[in-house]
């Protein structure tokens, strides 16, 4: 090809585009069909990660997406490559997180007979992002690349998949990248800003219900002006944490538990919630508003999703912050908060303290996380996986900003701490961060560490190690008082650590946690800490949840 007079192939052109839309990675792994792509990234600024599995490589990809608001990109080749993708895929398409996955193919000479490794990937990719789409001609690499990012990062932003077949990555091409957008705010209709802060005015008892999408909307201080200024208190969900600091008194942690918790009493007391960015997924409206009687206003950048249970008497559709700052000024509300919701908050910071000073063995997973929040700092990071470890980090692991606690709870795939801690290094290279995983989504997994010694990303890696599938095992035991198939047995991790050149630790007393935590946040090589963990905890919050009652 010849570059000086504009022509090149079709893989470069590609490359050129991601380029053009400020692509700093991508995450993945070689393959036959995409050597071109790869070829053409010897050259690029793109700096590319090889992963030791797809799913490592679409998960940095999801939080890298959540963490910066640009389209993460992950590269796959077809067939069983394109099939490990999905997971991650999947998980940033319901979290929330932009995200670009590029597939390789078979030559498009190759399509319409039984091929090896063939899969109509176009299909397969569809239901689990926002749009698939393959290259059938290396013309429209341009349009069609800038389609797929404005697709994944428009809000509600998503995961988009393009797929390249081998053929057409080599064919010659004349082109350029398209400009990128000029994203433009949308604003609340005066009317629906009007209603709302009289709807917010009238209210006796209400209470703001957070998601992710404040976080997306960047919403974090006008919400605060907002619930100070009104005296309305703020309960987030699992991925809206930090959108308030947990610090404030008017904040009341996290809600969004399958069980009755503290929370629960301030839903069952209110006449009015305001979700702002609330986004179904995180936390079923069944859960607590169950037969649709509490009246909602809904303050989000996109209308209200159906549901039996979310009906808003009012929707307020454009910029979050925007709309919140004009429904305050326009508010009248003199009234001091609930003394019961203040009373309740008390109550979760008491149920929080109790464990500060806990020295059981194997640990209680709540004093395992309150030492955790010792040692970060507000800007730090840590990255739950999912298991019962999840439950304990959303109710327990409390937050000053947005982004520093990245829990998944949309798609909510097990074995995305480590390579989500890899991406966030990577973003954030001067904070501290931790990924919270399970013995069990630690396997998973556990790969990814080699790749995170290669780029030179330190991270701290925290086991609950149990021995089992803990949160499925939580379940059979409040269902049928028993359990089955969830036990395995481990490796020794900390012998495993080491075999890859990493520091290993091994939690023998409660006491021991915080010394080690801080000793592997130094290192220059990511460690990872063995920490046995009591998970009786759970049935006893269990017990405690369908005892719990209301002081109306």
């Amino acid at each position: 090809m010849d570059p000086q007079n504009g022509q090149v192939n079709t893989a470069e052109l590609l490359i050129q585009c991601l380029e053009n839309e400020g692509v700093r990675y991508i995450f993945g792994l070689p393959g036959e069909e995409n050597l071109q792509v790869l070829a053409a990234l010897e050259s690029s600024s793109i700096q590319f990660i090889t992963t030791r599995h797809e799913q490592g490589a679409a998960f940095m990809a999801d939080v890298y997406g959540r963490l910066t608001g640009r389209a993460g990109v992950c590269l796959s080749t077809l067939g069983p490559g394109a099939t490990n993708l999905m997971t991650g895929v999947a998980d940033a398409n319901l979290d929330g997180a932009p995200l670009v996955a590029i597939t390789g193919q078979v030559g498009t000479d190759r399509m319409h007979i039984e091929s090896h490794q063939y899969l109509d990937l176009v299909a397969m990719f569809g239901p689990v992002t926002k749009w698939s789409s393959q290259i059938v001609r290396p013309s429209i690499t341009p349009e069609l690349v800038r389609r797929a990012f404005k697709r994944a990062e428009t809000e509600k932003p998503g995961a988009v998949h393009i797929d390249l077949p081998e053929n057409i990555a080599a064919m010659p091409v004349t082109g350029k990248p398209l400009k990128r957008d000029t994203k433009e705010k949308t604003y609340a209709s005066y009317h629906s800003v009007n209603e709302a802060a009289a709807v917010i005015s009238r209210a006796t008892n209400p209470l703001i219900l957070v998601g992710n999408g404040a976080i997306r909307g960047h919403a974090s201080e006008a919400l605060t002006e907002f619930a100070t200024q009104l005296n309305i208190p703020v309960a987030n969900t699992f991925m809206g944490k930090g959108v308030i600091p947990y610090t404030h008194p008017l904040a009341l942690w996290t809600v969004g538990l399958q069980q009755r918790d503290y929370i629960s009493c301030g839903f069952d007391r209110t006449d009015l919630v305001i979700a702002v960015g609330y986004d179904l997924i995180e936390y079923s409206p069944k859960r607590w508003n169950p037969d649709g009687s509490i009246p909602i206003v809904h303050i989000g950048s996109s209308p209200a999703e159906v549901d039996s249970s979310y009906i808003p008497v009012l929707e307020v559709v454009g910029d979050i912050p925007d709309a919140l700052t004009e429904i305050l000024r326009r508010a009248d509300r003199q009234g001091k908060p609930d003394p019961y919701a203040i009373g309740l908050r008390a109550d979760i910071r008491a149920d929080y303290e109790q464990y500060s000073q806990d020295d059981s063995f194997p640990l209680r997973p709540q004093k395992l996380i309150y030492d955790l929040r010792q040692v970060m700092g507000p800007e730090d990071i840590a990255i739950s996986d999912v298991g019962a470890h999840k439950m304990w980090m959303a109710r327990h692991y409390h937050c000053d900003r947005p982004n520093t606690c990245i829990i998944s709870n949309g798609f909510a795939a097990m074995g995305i701490a480590i390579p989500g801690a890899i991406a966030a290094k990577l973003i954030y290279p001067d904070r501290k961060v931790v990924a919270v995983t399970g013995d069990g989504g630690f396997m998973m997994n556990c790969q990814e560490l080699e790749t995170a010694l290669r780029v030179g990303t330190p991270f701290v890696t925290l086991i609950f190690n149990d021995g089992g599938y803990g949160l499925i095992e939580w379940k059979q035991q409040n269902q049928f008082k028993r359990s089955a198939f969830v036990h395995f047995s481990n490796p020794d991790f900390v012998k495993f650590a080491e075999s890859m050149g990493l520091k290993g630790y091994r939690v023998e007393a409660a006491s021991d946690l915080i010394p080690m935590l801080k000793d592997a946040l130094a290192q220059e090589v990511p460690a990872v800490i063995d920490i046995p963990v009591d998970y009786r905890e759970n049935l006893l919050f269990s017990q405690k949840s369908g005892d719990l009652h209301c002081a109306m």
